[in-house]
Order: C-alpha cells, then sequence, then structure tokens
C-alpha cells in the first residue's frame, strides 16, 4: 500500500464557531493509494478523541500499525487499489495539527490556555480548506466513527454535496449528560493536578513523568470505551500473582490493565489537547443547539449510513436510532441505513470488530 505522511500550511485566518480566530494552521495529514486523474476515488476518513492522521499501514521500525489497519488497505474493505483515502490530524489534537502547544502567531508563544474552544465544525472546515487546496472537491465518502463519526455527521449537514455517502458509526446526534460527566472526570483530574501548572507544564517532564491527572481521565474513558461483558470474558476475577490478596494496594488484573493503558498515555498525548478535545465533545450539538434536530437533517443531501454497536456504553444504539428516526419522520428513509452491530468489545467495536460490518460498508461504497 502507497502512504504519505504530509504536512499543510494555511498562511490565512480560519474562522471559528466562537467568533475567534486561528491567524494562521497546519493540517498533517495521511494519505493512502493513489489519486485518480479525475480525483473521482477520494474516500476521507475522521478520528476519534485519541486517535490520529495514522490511521493505516505501518512504517518501517514502527511496532503498531494505523488505528483502523484492519479497515484500509489494499483488499481491505476501503481498498487503496481502488480509493485514495485521508486522514488528517485534527485541528486541536496532539499529532502534529496545530494545537495549544503551537505557536500563536500574534505573541510567539504557545497558545497553551489561550487556544481558542473549537467546535466539530471548526475541524471539518479546516478539513474542506485541506481538499480545497488539494483541489478535491468531492468523495465517494466520508467514514467515522465516535468522534469521527460527530464529524461525519457534520460534514452530511453542514457540506452536504461533499460526498455521496457519509457513514457515521459509534456516535450521536448531540453529548448527552453521560459523556459529558465521564469527561468531567479527566478534565478536573487535569486540572488539579499540581504537575500540571495551570497549562504551564514543561512538556519534557510529562513525556518522562506522565501526569496521574490525565492517567485517570483516560482510566474512565477506559471503561466506557469497553463493556462489562469484555470486562468478565478478559479478566474475570483474576488477580495479580505477584501481589498479595491482603495487600491494600494488591490489585486484581482487570486493575493493573487499567493503569497500564492509563498512566502510559500522558507521555504520548498532550493534557491540554484532551481538555480542548473534551470540550469539543462536550458541545457537540448536530441541531446546532436548536430546539430540534429536524431543521438540520432536513439538509442532507447525500445518502447517511448509521452503524451502532449493541454493547457501545459511550453512545448507546438508540441515540444513533433517534437519527434514523428522524430521517424517516422528515420523508428522507430513501437517504437513510441503519445497522445494529451484535457487538462484544463496547465502544470499541467499531475498531476492532470490523469483520462485523465490513460487508455492510462494502456493500454501501458498491452504490
Amino acid at each position: 500500500m502507497k502512504i504519505e505522511t504530509k504536512i499543510e500550511k494555511f498562511n490565512e485566518p480560519l474562522y471559528l464557531e466562537s467568533g475567534r480566530l486561528l491567524e494562521e494552521f497546519e493540517i498533517v495529514y495521511e494519505t493512502y493509494g493513489t489519486l485518480n486523474e479525475d480525483k473521482s476515488n477520494v474516500i476521507i476518513i475522521c478520528h476519534a478523541l485519541s486517535g490520529s492522521h495514522h490511521a493505516a499501514g505501518r512504517y518501517e521500525k514502527e511496532a503498531k500499525a494505523g488505528w483502523w489497519d484492519k479497515f484500509i488497505g489494499d483488499g481491505k474493505t476501503i481498498d487503496t487499489n481502488k480509493y485514495f483515502v485521508i486522514c488528517s490530524n485534527n485541528i486541536g489534537s496532539s499529532y502534529g495539527s496545530t494545537s495549544p502547544l503551537s505557536i500563536n502567531p500574534s505573541t510567539k508563544k504557545e497558545y497553551r490556555l489561550k487556544f481558542p474552544v473549537l467546535t466539530i465544525s471548526d475541524i471539518v472546515n479546516a478539513q474542506m480548506k485541506l481538499y480545497k487546496k488539494l483541489g478535491i472537491n468531492n468523495a465517494v465518502a466520508v467514514i467515522g466513527g465516535s468522534m469521527g463519526g460527530m464529524q461525519t455527521l457534520c460534514y452530511a449537514i453542514e457540506h452536504p454535496t461533499f460526498a455521496k455517502h457519509y457513514i457515521a458509526m459509534a456516535c450521536t446526534a448531540y453529548t448527552r449528560p453521560w459523556v459529558i460527566a465521564l469527561n468531567k472526570i479527566g478534565i478536573e483530574a487535569i486540572r488539579h493536578d499540581k504537575a500540571f501548572k495551570n497549562g504551564e507544564y514543561d512538556k519534557e517532564d510529562l513525556r518522562a513523568n506522565g501526569l496521574v491527572g490525565l492517567a485517570i481521565g483516560r482510566m474512565a474513558g477506559l471503561i466506557a470505551y469497553l463493556s462489562p461483558d469484555l470486562f468478565n470474558r478478559k479478566f474475570s476475577r483474576d488477580y495479580v500473582e505477584t501481589d498479595g490478596l491482603y495487600e491494600l494496594f494488591g490489585r486484581f488484573e482487570i486493575e493493573k490493565y487499567l493503569e497500564h493503558n492509563s498512566y502510559s498515555f500522558p507521555k504520548f498525548f498532550d493534557p491540554l489537547s484532551y481538555l480542548y478535545i473534551c470540550k469539543t465533545i462536550n458541545i457537540f450539538d448536530a441541531g446546532r443547539n436548536k430546539d430540534s434536530l429536524e431543521e438540520s437533517f432536513t439538509k442532507i443531501e447525500g445518502k447517511l449510513h448509521l452503524i451502532a454497536f449493541k454493547d457501545d456504553m459511550l453512545f448507546f444504539p438508540e441515540e444513533m436510532e433517534q437519527i434514523k428516526d428522524i430521517m424517516i419522520k422528515i420523508g428522507k428513509k430513501e437517504q437513510v441505513t441503519f445497522k445494529l452491530v451484535d457487538s462484544s468489545s463496547g465502544h470499541d467495536s467499531f475498531l476492532v470488530e470490523v469483520e462485523k460490518f465490513e460487508e455492510h460498508v462494502k456493500n454501501v461504497l458498491k452504490d
């Protein structure tokens, strides 16, 4: 598979929903496959909270393949022998696009806590500027899960003629109190961690020592990303062999798992990015904060394909089913499909149980 990573710089302002702007910005993006002559074979991939532009493939000496490598590649569901796939790192994220640690051109200092709050629409509008610069006016499909699914809905509503298909997985039309409450754990833990230093921490210190507050937030997330049944199957009540049962801080295997996957997280993901992304997710509302979602969904012109996961405990299946019901109510029954996957890995099923929905996506793309 042909894979390339590039950076695009924009010496122009990005006007934000908040009324603020980014005077200039950068987007890191990765492409897979080959763009055909008339640029008609493009598929856009949108990533989730801690994801990046590195969605598939593996670079030399890289230990781990991209986060959706099961889904994207030569001969895979998103076949890079046929499609030219683009995945951008969201602005605000930790992997190279403009973020709180970028230099503010006005002050010549890092933004830190002076970075503007972004919306899903802002992220999508930045990506649209990238496609325009690349001479890409249309896509076969926009596909994303979780926060990437929010972006997909935003594309469908705000850029309704851009793609033929919009495939949104494991997401919601607006963020409910349950997710806002989960995010609050991480937000408070980070803010009150002394090592955070009100956003003025030393980056190298964090890479070396981590940040307990962010690790705690990650733990809360991991619990919601998976599912009770998965925990039962994977860990049961197994106890760490080297820990004593009657030691106060002796651990069950599930505790060891949470520690391992959470305390490593701050060494590669920035806490300021985490705070800003949580805020972006919290304020997401496809209805643009109006009394009804119906007005927004009437703008959709392409085909909207919704894929929910039975044991998703972050964005519950009924949240996606509500979108389907609204589409039918407003007379767009022929423009919407809904698939409920009999998943067993919780919210993260869209990443790890590709085999349960890959044929559905292939059939969508045949249309």
